[in-house]
């Protein structure tokens, strides 16, 4: 197969939403010769990529004429992911699992199958962009043009290896313009409610789904204490909290009280007032830089802590052996150990990493 006939077949991930669906549509559309896959993960009563799902992706495919295929990698996802998310929750941290599957499963694993298929391209439904830097060459990833449909903070382990080879279609598309265009297409999706929880936590009950994973490594009760030392109560496990909380904490009192720390070798939950939440500063590991060279000196940036956080604004410091310190330029509240932390400069995502501890 010649290189020309590579560069035309592309796969795209399919997860039986309507955004995958429409990038599928939109791939034809464009003449290409389109596989769309579906990797069957989760299952049992998740709402993303499980066997419904892709009987959903499969009459999306019908309808547009194109093959389709199931990858069953329901094995590495509950090693990879849901083991390791209950685990990161028993050792005191707030996992984002998203960010894992994207990287590893619908990038990784999902680039390493189009090479069977033949094809040059994986094709995803996310909200980004890539463009190349005119004077580096490099690939950048970038906000998406719907701010609030942007998925980039999902995406900040990408490489620029991968970056070759993804499209992003939806990246300047609203959600409203998607669905228009799955209804004038009448795909089966076009009206298909969003998932907002992680898709093997349907109900959005993470300490149960903690339970269901790890039954066997759960800590038991412990104590609830203030910074001071003092002991407020006593909890059911550490998994059922995360720093910054301040509902269900279960220890009363007229005080707003909020976790700042959650000490998985004690067994404890510390609490304390709204400024004992607020951190100066976070420290990073597993730094990944989009562009492939990690600084050689401080970065300015706008940084965001969590999903849907609006950014601070901040100087990166590179420590030299793959993580990074962060320091804000104002406090920032609810900085948790195991959230993702990821770089902005404008449009353009530099990178980001893990929050393995904050300072004050």
């Amino acid at each position: 197969m010649s290189d020309a006939e590579r560069s035309e077949r592309v796969v795209v991930a399919m997860s039986g939403g309507v955004d995958s669906s429409v990038a599928a549509a939109l791939m034809v559309e464009a003449g290409y010769e389109v596989i769309g896959v579906t990797l069957n993960l989760a299952g049992g009563a998740s709402r993303c990529c499980s066997l419904e799902d892709a009987d959903d992706a499969r009459r999306v495919a019908e309808r547009l004429g194109i093959r389709f295929y199931v990858a069953n990698y329901r094995e590495r996802f509950d090693t990879e992911v849901k083991q390791a998310f209950a685990d990161a929750y028993l050792a005191g941290r707030t996992p984002i699992p998203c960010v894992t599957c994207n990287s590893r499963f619908k990038f990784e694993y999902l680039l390493d199958r189009a090479k069977v298929f033949g094809a040059g391209s994986v094709v995803s439904g996310h909200y980004a962009r890539i463009d190349t830097d005119p004077i580096s060459k490099r690939r950048r990833l970038l906000r998406a043009a719907d701010p609030q449909k942007d998925q980039t903070y999902f995406l900040f382990e990408l490489t620029q290896q991968q970056l070759q080879a993804l499209w992003f279609p939806l990246g300047d598309m609203k959600k409203s313009e998607v669905r228009e265009y799955a209804r004038r297409l009448g795909l089966a999706t076009a009206e298909k409610p969003e998932s907002q929880e992680i898709c093997f936590v349907p109900d959005g009950d993470y300490a149960a789904a903690v339970e269901r994973i790890r039954p066997d490594r759960l800590p038991g009760p412990g104590e609830i204490r203030d910074t001071h030392g003092r002991r407020l109560g006593t909890h059911a496990g550490i998994h059922r909290f995360t720093v910054g909380q301040r509902r269900g904490l279960g220890i009363g009192g007229g005080d707003k009280r909020y976790v700042t720390e959650i000490d998985a070798d004690r067994n404890l939950v510390i609490v304390g007032d709204r400024q004992a939440v607020m951190a100066k500063g976070a420290r990073l590991e597993r730094v990944n830089w989009i562009s492939g060279e990690t600084p050689d000196a401080p970065v300015r940036a706008s940084v965001r802590v969590r999903y849907r956080h609006e950014g601070a604004a901040a100087t990166i410091e590179p420590d030299g052996l793959g993580g990074a310190v962060v320091r804000f330029n104002e406090p920032v509240s609810a900085v948790s150990p195991g959230q993702a932390v990821v770089f902005d400069v404008g449009e353009e995502v530099l990178g980001g990493g893990w929050i393995v501890g904050s300072f004050r």
